[in-house]
């Protein structure tokens, strides 16, 4: 008995998961560095965090991530 595939085309679509929310981190890129604000629901939190490290450490390049939470569903 041999088993066989059958593929059909279903339309999915995705979404943002307003229960997952958004989350907002800073990361300095200046070289050795490592340091990280760590996940904020609100943006204005990382982008205090990396204020106050630029006042302590100088140093003035960071990397900022935003994480949207998505869920895909099945197109009616």
């Amino acid at each position: 008995m041999s088993t066989r595939a059958i593929y059909r085309h279903v339309v999915h679509t995705i979404r943002h998961a307003p229960e997952g929310g958004i989350t907002y981190e800073a990361f300095c890129v200046t070289g050795g560095c490592g340091a990280e604000s760590g996940p904020h629901p609100e943006q204005e939190a990382a982008q205090d965090w990396a204020l106050r490290h630029t006042g302590r450490t100088g140093h003035d390049l960071f990397r900022r991530v935003f994480t949207d939470h998505a869920e895909v569903t099945r197109a009616e």
